[in-house]
């Protein structure tokens, strides 16, 4: 079997000769050039399958259609396939899978393009793969994705039905740009309605019940309560909480820094710690996480604990709550304490406040690092007056 380096004028000028015979190209692994006794030419990839482990060929194009750069342009796409373990045939012959494509497309799109990937692979995994994923692409209609859409808007999560219509559009997008699919079969479906924001904000009594009574609800979950108590004491996102790692903390300057790629907006903040925040941060266990995923070397996620929280629901003896509500509960009791918007917005760091028009995302290049802590620390010593059962009256900041 010759190993050649194929340039067009080689290709152009190979002769038949009595046998079949393929030339093997010297630039690109796996790309066979064929010549049949007939005269036929065509693009081969030859590769071993990752379903079977067996020696195994796929046909690229036929030349003079396909040139000789697209040939081994197919051919490292093929090499692609199979690192994700897709045998090439399977896309060749149009009998790809919607499983096979979300492969493709994480492994390829979301993961190194976007922040929050894990949330998305883990949405289609969940609420996508298993009811759709074994179809062929070329069997995908609208009807599926409805259905799909359908099991979600039963269980009565709309919030999550918005996020995966939004996920299959935007893989569905993607296929279709790369020719895996004419059509995106979102199409002409009305997207879901979200229905309105929650508004629950827990009150003194049912904060004092659930802060004392974490360890009977949560047992075997010590990370988890500490999360869910630094939730209420910094007003942060759940996710940005349990995925805190140590290199985040200053203890000198008593200062947490939730950098941009970690943060939901993009844009790092620089969070005060009171007292009450480092204690619970004194109790966590891990290392380079402070609350570490026993199965991965990362720290927990939004979505483990709103699922722990989720199962738990009935032993904290509360009307049902989530973990946003922790970071909603914390805004308010600030508020209660007289801090100014301003102040909140950068607290929580809601851009759409601190950054809103001319004079304020231009002009005003303060941080109310200040402000931002006296905040905290207010909050705190409340929070904890509360928990002690000493509550008492509530005492405003001065304007």
């Amino acid at each position: 079997m010759p190993k050649v380096a194929l340039t067009e004028k080689f290709i152009a000028g190979v002769k038949p000769g009595p046998s079949q015979i393929d030339y093997f190209d010297a630039k690109t692994k796996g790309l066979v050039f064929r010549v049949s006794p007939s005269g036929s030419k065509t693009w081969c990839s030859f590769y071993t399958s990752p379903k079977d482990g067996k020696r195994a060929r796929s046909t690229l194009g036929h030349y003079p259609q396909t040139t000789l750069a697209e040939a081994r342009a197919r051919a490292l796409e093929a090499g692609g396939q199979l690192e994700e373990g897709i045998d090439p045939r399977d896309v060749g012959s149009g009998a790809m899978t919607v499983g096979q494509l979300a492969a493709s497309y994480i492994a390829k799109h979301v993961r190194p393009n976007l922040r929050r990937a894990r949330d998305k692979e883990r949405r289609l995994a969940a609420d996508v793969l298993p009811i759709i994923g074994s179809l062929k692409l070329s069997d995908l209609h609208r009807r599926e994705v409805t259905k799909v859409m359908d099991r979600i808007m039963a269980r009565g999560a709309s919030s999550q039905a918005v996020k995966v219509f939004k996920d299959m559009s935007a893989m569905f997008r993607w296929a279709v740009a790369r020719g895996d699919l004419e059509h995106s079969p979102t199409e002409g479906v009305r997207p879901p309605k979200e229905g309105s924001p929650r508004s629950r904000v827990l009150t003194d009594a049912e904060l004092k019940r659930l802060w004392h009574g974490l360890p009977d609800a949560l047992p075997r979950s010590e990370a988890t309560q500490q999360i869910i108590k630094l939730c209420l004491l910094t007003g942060q996102r759940v996710g940005e909480v349990s995925g805190m790692r140590r290199d985040e903390l200053d203890l000198q300057t008593r200062i947490w820094t939730i950098p941009a790629a970690r943060s939901k907006n993009g844009h790092a903040n620089e969070v005060p710690l009171s007292d009450a925040a480092l204690s619970v941060i004194g109790e966590a266990r891990g290392k380079t996480f402070l609350f570490p995923d026993r199965d991965r070397d990362a720290g927990l996620t939004s979505h483990d604990i709103s699922k722990t929280i989720w199962r738990a629901q009935s032993r904290f003896g509360l009307a049902q709550w989530t973990a946003h509500d922790l970071r909603r509960t914390a805004v308010t009791g600030m508020a209660e304490l007289g801090v100014s918007p301003i102040v909140l917005g950068h607290v929580v760091g809601h851009r759409s406040v601190t950054k809103a028009g001319v004079t304020l995302g231009v002009y005003n290049q303060y941080t109310y690092a200040a402000e931002k802590r006296d905040a905290l620390e207010l909050w705190a010593d409340r929070l904890q007056a509360i928990v002690a059962g000493t509550g008492g009256k509530v005492v405003r900041l001065k304007a």
